[in-house]
């Protein structure tokens, strides 16, 4: 009895920080709302991509952001700065190459969930908001890939810069606005590295970030969308699919998933 009272008292001294921060806001219940949810027992590994992809994204905001601690984004020093990054600080070539070969395996990650989303019909009714933040979600990662990619300001950053942006140019109406907006002018000058770079650390890691969350946030209300030869819908089994099975209108294929 002495050891049952001890532990209760310690679990009450573990949760009280939880419950005075649960009374005042509410973020506890709300995140058990977000991490505790049915889901359908015989989804499969590649429903797993999209929490790889925002690993992905989370792996090269951490490192975007020791980078900016380094980085000089001037067409002066820029190039300079990536050398001192590669060569002269800590660890800087390790976090360099896992930003670099990360944006490639965010934006293959992304196409694949995509791929995997349609073949599943995961942008049918009731998802179609979730499907269309999706192709926003992807739209703005490939954005992101584009402005990084001029930031070293090398020959080869500098003429693919140049090339994206004389596509971009041929578009129709828009076109042409949005090349010399890109290029802070009629061509590539000194105002275009600030530019790219502004918009690759603050304007789209924040739409990339708030497109997150609603789509997080319609994945837990909708639910896991089950693949096509699942009995289950929408992360949660029909009652009478369940009624038919065993007599009862509970569903008996879901599963607690965190």
């Amino acid at each position: 009895m002495a050891a049952t009272a001890r532990r209760q008292q310690l679990q009450d001294v573990a949760l009280a920080p939880l419950d005075w921060v649960e009374e005042r806001s509410g973020l506890v219940g709300y995140t058990k709302w977000f991490l505790f949810r049915k889901v359908p027992r015989d989804i499969t590994w590649s429903q797993t991509l999209g929490s790889a992809a925002l690993t992905a994204f989370i792996v090269q905001a951490t490192t975007g952001v020791f980078l900016a601690m380094f980085y000089k984004p001037d067409p002066v020093n820029a190039y300079a700065s990536i050398q001192s990054i590669t060569e002269d600080v800590t660890l800087g070539w390790l976090v360099r190459g896992m930003h670099k070969w990360g944006a490639s395996v965010f934006i293959i990650l992304m196409f694949f969930h995509m791929a995997r989303a349609f073949l599943f019909g995961a942008y049918k009714y009731p998802r179609e908001l979730n499907w269309i933040l999706g192709v926003l979600l992807l739209v703005s990662g490939m954005a992101e890939g584009f402005t990084g990619y001029l930031l070293p300001w090398d020959n080869t950053s500098y003429w693919a810069t140049v090339v994206g942006i004389n596509i971009n140019a041929t578009g129709p109406f828009v076109g042409p606005f949005l090349a010399q907006f890109l290029q802070g002018g009629l061509s590539i000058g000194p105002d275009t590295l600030p530019k790219f770079y502004a918009l690759h650390m603050l304007v789209l890691p924040g739409a990339i970030m708030a497109l997150i969350g609603l789509h997080l946030y319609l994945v837990v209300r909708l639910g896991v969308s089950s693949p096509p030869w699942s009995r289950s819908a929408a992360g949660r089994e029909r009652p009478e699919a369940a009624a038919g099975r065993d007599g009862v209108g509970e569903p008996t294929t879901e599963g607690e998933s965190a």
